[in-house]
């Protein structure tokens, strides 16, 4: 991929929700302990659940029940588990889920600038939307897709090339904002360029080994990087 030139000229900024905008990894981890309980199995460690997290609720409910990334658990286990995951995690979405330094400040500068924005992220519209409600941060984005948004979630282009057409404009005048393979492989797939933070998640992998653009520290650094075009 040829370097790009800063500032970046862009007309739309898509940000992803989980280790980008939200530190939602303790209310994942008790929901995945509240529902091994529930089915009489052992609890995990907060730590790595954290590296379950990044693919939607059924990757992260496969990989607790089998203890480990590529893990597959027995089919009958995991239907009995998603819909007792699923409850567990509705009675404590957002309850000590944190925001991550610089991502209220940013979000205004980008606003200020006037690009549009949207929320991509792969967490089902059932958790989502609530959590921008409680965060404050749903009055920044005036397109939400979730994971069960559309057909296909990220890292399919799917989401982005949505985003792209909704806000009548290029793929390329698309920013993604991110901090995981996930994001990065759906940019380069959309045409979109892609920034991560370096904190998130990204399944225990550090995001400096990945193809993007740019790493920045918070959304704000991100916003001093492009321009509008």
């Amino acid at each position: 991929m040829p370097k790009i030139a800063f500032p970046l000229r862009v007309k739309a900024v898509a940000i992803d929700l989980d280790g980008t905008m939200l530190d939602t990894v303790e209310d994942l981890a008790i929901a995945v302990n509240m529902m091994l309980d529930r089915i009489g199995r052992a609890p995990l460690d907060q730590a790595l659940v954290r590296n379950f997290v990044g693919k939607g609720i059924n990757n992260l409910v496969e990989r607790s029940l089998a203890g480990a990334l590529e893990g597959k658990p027995d089919a009958a286990l995991y239907a009995k588990a998603l819909p007792i995951y699923m409850e567990c995690y509705a009675e404590v979405n957002g309850r000590h889920t944190t925001m991550y330094p610089k991502v209220r400040e940013g979000l205004d500068a980008l606003k200020a600038a006037g690009y549009a924005l949207a929320c991509v992220t792969n967490k089902s519209e059932r958790y989502t939307l609530p959590l921008l409600a409680q965060t404050g941060l749903d009055g920044y984005f005036s397109v939400v897709v979730g994971g069960d948004t559309l057909p296909k979630k990220k890292p399919d282009p799917l989401p982005l090339t949505h985003v792209a057409a909704q806000f009548g404009i290029a793929t390329a005048e698309l920013l993604m904002i991110g901090d995981s393979l996930n994001d990065a492989e759906a940019a380069r797939a959309a045409g979109c360029p892609i920034f991560c933070v370096g904190y998130g998640y990204n399944e225990g992998v550090d995001v400096r080994s990945l193809d993007v653009d740019a790493i920045v520290e918070t959304i704000l650094d991100a916003s001093k990087l492009i321009t509008r075009s």
